[in-house]
Parts: structure tokens; C-alpha cells; sequence
């Protein structure tokens, strides 16, 4: 075989039935594709950035009801027994045995045998006009019910932690693909040239189990990643200048190596060296943007007061105070990360009437704080809010071990149901979308699966689901999948 034939071989071993229907026959067979909806590239949408400048604004398909969205993931998924879905009968049920109907065919992290069922741990009451339901763990949030929008029956395939929260972010549980972030973000440009788009804020001490793949840009260019910042010390890391070189200093490297960059792309005409041109230029300009925007000390004494902040502490308050900052500074997407909600039981800190009662203390006022704060500011209107986890948990005592109830008490992972608010841009405030079961453990009516989310999520921001696209692996990619996804418009207004 000489070496036309081999190069020959190895292209035609390479061709997909896409590109046999595609090619042969003049493209009568993706004619055919597209008219049936299947082609690769049928209503897809043509996203097209300036190398020069990849942040720049795009606009959406169709008028957005958000510009932006403060996105409040507590880690570790929190019972939604406990705060939100309420269920007397559960009560009445504490410490008899699982009905078997619960055991049979699902799977559990930690639940071994038959477990005793777990009544609510705290009071609940109605509050405001829509009589939404909360309990005593969250008085200040309680306040706000007539401006949030609750999902109860959000369901996800997950029910181990890292698969769950990627899931969650990037719309599957395998890593390496594109965070809801970075979708937005590649998709809308942003409004702040001197900033990134996607900025990450973490609160209690730890990261997330799969760490930034959370907030990665996957198989989108690496500028659509979310850019980590901290509360505490320097706003971001690697960002300021090395001692002894001066702006003037870093100024002229970047001008010589902006020069090279230049002669690469006139050489080989990659795009993406133009687009590392920009990633430069916009880190020069962050070193004086950063800092002035992620400084709150000049913040005044009421709004210090409202959130319970104390600057120079990391803190989940100063990162709901920062998001505020950050959203009216331009920024497409914020998203915060709490560690410490997994309430097992296993021990103190893990404990629904230990560890659990902390975190709610520590997010009460904030979250409140940032719905009063922008909604004083007229930014409500076209941010979206939005509170969640990675699952939910079981009406069931975690028995881990197969043990009987302890001093502390603790609730297994549960992927059937739980609880998620949306507040803001486009959203019904006040209202209830979805009821569990009575014992809070399966869906009763009305589901919402995460893709179902992602595809209403993205029609906030103007966009359809089914046309948001990137070509990766001869796939093109989406948030929401292939399987099926929905938009919830009973959520909208």
C-alpha cells in the first residue's frame, strides 16, 4: 500500500454515517435528517465571538427576561424536610419502620436494612400572602417567601455527591463538559470587558468534591471558565505583580509578548492565539478592576449590618455582598458554593440538630439580605436568584451500619425529590411548582428533572435549549443532553 492509499484508509476509517449522509448523494441524506429534526446541525444556533475580544455582548435569540444570575449552591444537598416541604404526616410515622415500598428498587449511599422513619426535626409555619411553608431555621428568608419561587419536586439521576453536583452545573455527571456558567457566558458575552464573565465565590472552608470542573468550561474555549475568587486576601490568585516589577514594568512585557502573539497568528493564523491576546490585556486591566470591585470595606454601616459581613473574613456573608457587587459591575454569572450541608449524622458537625442549625444561622440573614439589597436597587427585576442543592434527603433515619438512632440525627441522600427556589428575572414570585409525596420521599405531581431546569434557565437569558450548541466528539453538545427536556413555563411569568 503505498502512502496515498494509507492517508486514503485512515480518512475513511475516520467518516461517521453523519458525514456519509451529509456528502454522498449531493447531501440528500442530511436533507433528509434536517427535515425529520435529527441533522447534526438542524435550527442549531451560530454563536460567533470576535477572536479580539471573546467577551464581547451577543445577543440572544429572543428577549431575555435575565441578564444575570447569582447562582447559591449549599454543598452537600440540605434537607428540604427541614426547611421548605413541610409534612405533618411524616410525624406521625417517627420511629416506625420504612414502608417496604420504599426500599424495594432503590438504591442508598448509606441506609443498610430496614431504617426507622425520621419525623421533621423543627417547626414550620406559613408566611406572607402566597402561605408559602418554612420552618424556624430560616426566619429572616421566611420573610421573603412572596418574591421566590419553589420547585418541590426536583429530581436528578444522581444520588452520590461529585456526579450530583456535576450533574447539577454541567448537565452530566461525567467530567469534562460545560458548566451552566460558561454555556451563558459563551453564549451572551458580558457586560464588563474589565472583568471576567463568570466569577466563582466559596464559603465553609472546603471546595466542592470535583472541585472546578463545577464551574470549567469544558469543550468551550477556556475564557468561558469560571474565574475563582476569594473574600479574604488577594480577590484572585496570581493576579498581582511579583515584587519588585511595576505596572509600567508588566505594561512593556506584555506589549513585547503581545508582539510575538502578533507574528504567531500572521504565521498559522490560529484564532486562539488572538483570543490569548485578549486573556492578557483583560488580566492587565483585572489588576486594577478586581480589587476596587471586590474591596466591601467602603461599603457603608447599614448594608455591613443588613448581611452580617466582616470584611476581610472569609465568609458566606461577604460572598452574598460581593455578588451584589459583582452583579452591578457587569458580570454574567456569580456563582457561590457553601460547604457543609451534608447532614448524615454521622457525627456533631453533620448532624441535623448540630452542625445543620449552624449552616442555616449562617445563610439566613445574607440570602435575605441579597434579595433586600437588590430588590432596594431595582435589580431584581432582571437578576435571577437562584438556591439549591445537589439532591435531596430521605424521610428515613440514615442507619449507617445498619444502627439504631443516636444523639445525632442524620438524613441519607435522596435523588427522587427536593427542594429548589428561584427568585427574580422572569419568575413567579410567590408561588409553589410541584408536591412530594406525604412522606416528602417521591414525586406526587408535576416533576422537574435538572434538565427540565436547564432548559428554562436558558429561556430566561433568550435562549432555546435545543439550538445552544458546541460540535465536540461528533456530538453537538448541550446543556440539557439528548434525552428530553422541557421548558417549565408554569414557572414563568
Amino acid at each position: 500500500m503505498n502512502l496515498f492509499q494509507h492517508l486514503r484508509t485512515e480518512s475513511l476509517r475516520h467518516l461517521s454515517r453523519r458525514h456519509f449522509l451529509r456528502d454522498c448523494g449531493t447531501g440528500l441524506g442530511g436533507l433528509w435528517l434536517a427535515s425529520q429534526g435529527l441533522a447534526s446541525g438542524a435550527g442549531k444556533l451560530s454563536i460567533s465571538h470576535d477572536p479580539s475580544n471573546p467577551l464581547g455582548t451577543l445577543a440572544p435569540s429572543f428577549a431575555p427576561r435575565a441578564k444575570r444570575v447569582i447562582y447559591l449552591h449549599m454543598v452537600g444537598a440540605p434537607s428540604q424536610l427541614e426547611l421548605f416541604d413541610y409534612k405533618p404526616s411524616l410525624a406521625k410515622f417517627d420511629g416506625r419502620d420504612c414502608p417496604s415500598e420504599y426500599l424495594e428498587g432503590q438504591r442508598f449511599a448509606f441506609i443498610q436494612g430496614v431504617p426507622k422513619m425520621l419525623g421533621p426535626q423543627f417547626d414550620f409555619k406559613q408566611h406572607g400572602e402566597s402561605g408559602a411553608w418554612v420552618s424556624d431555621r430560616l426566619p429572616e428568608l421566611a420573610k421573603h417567601v412572596d418574591k421566590l419561587c419553589f420547585i418541590k419536586t426536583m429530581q436528578t439521576d444522581q444520588f452520590n455527591h461529585g456526579p450530583a453536583q456535576l450533574l447539577v452545573h454541567t448537565g452530566n455527571q461525567n467530567l469534562g463538559y460545560a458548566s451552566m456558567g460558561s454555556w451563558i457566558t459563551w453564549g451572551l458575552g458580558t457586560e464588563n470587558q474589565n472583568l471576567p464573565g463568570f466569577m466563582v465565590l466559596l464559603s465553609g472552608g472546603r471546595q466542592p468534591r470535583v472541585g472546578a470542573s463545577l464551574w470549567g468550561s469544558g469543550f468551550l474555549p477556556s475564557v468561558y471558565q469560571g474565574v475563582q475568587c476569594r473574600s479574604a486576601g488577594d480577590p484572585i490568585l496570581n493576579t498581582a505583580n511579583p515584587a519588585g516589577v511595576d505596572r509600567r514594568i508588566r505594561r512593556a512585557a506584555l506589549d513585547s509578548l503581545k508582539q510575538l502573539n502578533e507574528r504567531t497568528y500572521a504565521d498559522f493564523g490560529d484564532p486562539e492565539t488572538v483570543t490569548r491576546i485578549a486573556q492578557y490585556e483583560m488580566a492587565f486591566r483585572m489588576q486594577v478592576s478586581v480589587p476596587e470591585v471586590m474591596s466591601i470595606k467602603d461599603e457603608p454601616a447599614p448594608i455591613h449590618e443588613l448581611y452580617g459581613t466582616e470584611p476581610g473574613k472569609e465568609s458566606f456573608a461577604n460572598n452574598c455582598l460581593l455578588a451584589r457587587r459583582l452583579a452591578e459591575n457587569g458580570v454574567r454569572f456569580i456563582q457561590l458554593f457553601d460547604w457543609g450541608w451534608d447532614s448524615h449524622g454521622s457525627n456533631k458537625g453533620e448532624a441535623i440538630n448540630h452542625g445543620f442549625k449552624n449552616k442555616c444561622r449562617s445563610i439566613d440573614r445574607p440570602v435575605a439580605a441579597l434579595l433586600t439589597d437588590l430588590e432596594q436597587r431595582g435589580m431584581l427585576e432582571d437578576t435571577l436568584v437562584v438556591w439549591g442543592g445537589e439532591f435531596g434527603r430521605t424521610p428515613m433515619q440514615e442507619n449507617r451500619g445498619g444502627g439504631e438512632r443516636n444523639a445525632f440525627v442524620g438524613r441519607d441522600h435522596n435523588p427522587n425529590a427536593f427542594t429548589l427556589w428561584m427568585a427574580g428575572a422572569g419568575v413567579k414570585p410567590g408561588f409553589t411548582y410541584g408536591e412530594t409525596d406525604e412522606m416528602g420521599y417521591l414525586v406526587g405531581r408535576d416533576p422537574v428533572h435538572v434538565r427540565d431546569f436547564h432548559a428554562t434557565l436558558l429561556k430566561l437569558f433568550g435562549f432555546d435549549h435545543r439550538q445552544l450548541s458546541f460540535p465536540f466528539q461528533g456530538l453537538d453538545q448541550k446543556l440539557t443532553g439528548v434525552k428530553p427536556a422541557r421548558v417549565v413555563e408554569d414557572l414563568l411569568t
